[in-house]
């Protein structure tokens, strides 16, 4: 971590954790804080889903809520970034306070809720960017109390395929009711047909990538394996955050309800991950999301099957110039390496993750 990284957490470590977050999105939005941009490297350069990426390092959604600083985002140095969750009308998500800092290791626990400002007020800022560089992929999710939550992510996918690189169809949020309820086989199935109708017929045909929590057994991961390859679906990001608590120092907030992310979500996620990526076979795009904190643990999340990788924990602990060196070591990696692409990486841990215990 860089000396100004660090005093940036030393400032936003005083504040709430939900205030510290407001804070650095407006930093973002005023051109703060500055970082250089790691040099292109033609070997991270790869191509999922149809889309040509300049490296595999993303934003994970969560962030970037209402789609104020995908742009800035980009500008740290990731070459992509995911914006959402997006509903379609505004809510306010679960009473504060909601996201709690494990420190001691290197993790949070939130209960948001899914709160965002609705589809108009994103579409508005995603259609002002449209034109602009850069892949930034639309999360689209549920109303709490929508009479008809697979028609919220209809609308979603109708809304925002115009703008969007891709579409991510979150049903793996453990902060809304009975959303989680939505990966079971039967209402999966219907939720991805009719995800996939409304894609048919909208005015742009973005890839959709189905966002999983980590917290699946393997019967639970085969009916989505094999649901996802009956309804094409482009994608799988593996994982949300879980509800497991295993191993946490940080007892006095570890007991706190809601989804932890962070360096304790590293195994877990890419232990799913690896099985998923047997599931699905080597074709399907798989993005590695949980417990990415350096150049070490993004490479094995490649290593365990991942196309694409992302973050978001990692940088509250590491400060805003994190995605810029793990960039630059992935560069560093390849040529020590003799690599032609990363992408020779894929894999080579496979077996090894498959069978881990979760």
């Amino acid at each position: 971590m860089s000396v100004l990284d660090r005093i940036g957490q030393k400032v936003l470590f005083t504040l709430d954790p939900e205030t510290a977050h407001g804070l650095s999105i407006a930093a973002l939005r005023c051109g703060l804080p500055v970082t250089s941009r790691p040099p292109r490297d033609e070997r991270l350069k790869l191509r999922v889903a149809g889309l040509d990426f300049p490296n595999p390092l993303g934003m994970a959604a969560g962030y970037d809520k209402n789609a104020e600083v995908p742009d800035a985002l980009l500008g740290l140095g990731f070459g992509f970034a995911e914006v959402g969750t997006i509903t379609p009308l505004a809510q306010t998500g679960n009473p504060k306070p909601r996201i709690f800092r494990l420190t001691a290791d290197e993790a949070v626990i939130n209960r948001l809720g899914f709160n965002n400002e609705g589809h108009e007020a994103a579409e508005k800022r995603l259609a002002a960017r449209k034109g602009r560089l850069g892949i930034v992929g639309v999360n689209i999710g549920a109303n709490k109390d929508s009479a008809d939550r697979i028609g919220d992510y209809e609308r979603g996918v109708t809304r925002f395929a115009p703008y969007a690189s891709y579409l991510t169809v979150n049903i793996s949020s453990p902060n809304t009711p009975g959303l989680r309820n939505m990966q079971a086989r039967e209402q999966l199935g219907e939720l991805l047909s009719r995800v996939m109708a409304a894609r048919a017929s909208a005015a742009a045909t973005p890839p959709v990538f189905l966002k999983i929590a980590p917290d699946l057994v393997e019967a639970e991961l085969e009916d989505i394996a094999a649901e996802v390859a009956e309804k094409r679906i482009d994608g799988v990001i593996v994982s949300n955050t879980t509800l497991a608590r295993t191993g946490l120092r940080s007892a006095t907030v570890a007991g706190e309800a809601g989804g932890l992310s962070g360096k304790p979500l590293f195994e877990r996620s890419t232990a799913v991950l690896a099985r998923m990526r047997k599931l699905v076979g080597p074709e399907m795009a798989i993005i590695g999301v949980g417990g990415v904190d350096s150049t070490e643990t993004a490479l094995e999340k490649i290593r365990a099957g991942a196309d694409l990788v992302q973050l978001y924990t990692g940088m509250i602990y590491a400060g805003p110039s994190l995605p810029g060196r793990i960039v630059a070591g992935m560069a560093r990696f390849v040529e020590r390496e003799g690599l032609s692409s990363l992408r020779e990486l894929r894999d080579s841990r496979l077996d090894h993750w498959a069978v881990k215990a979760y």
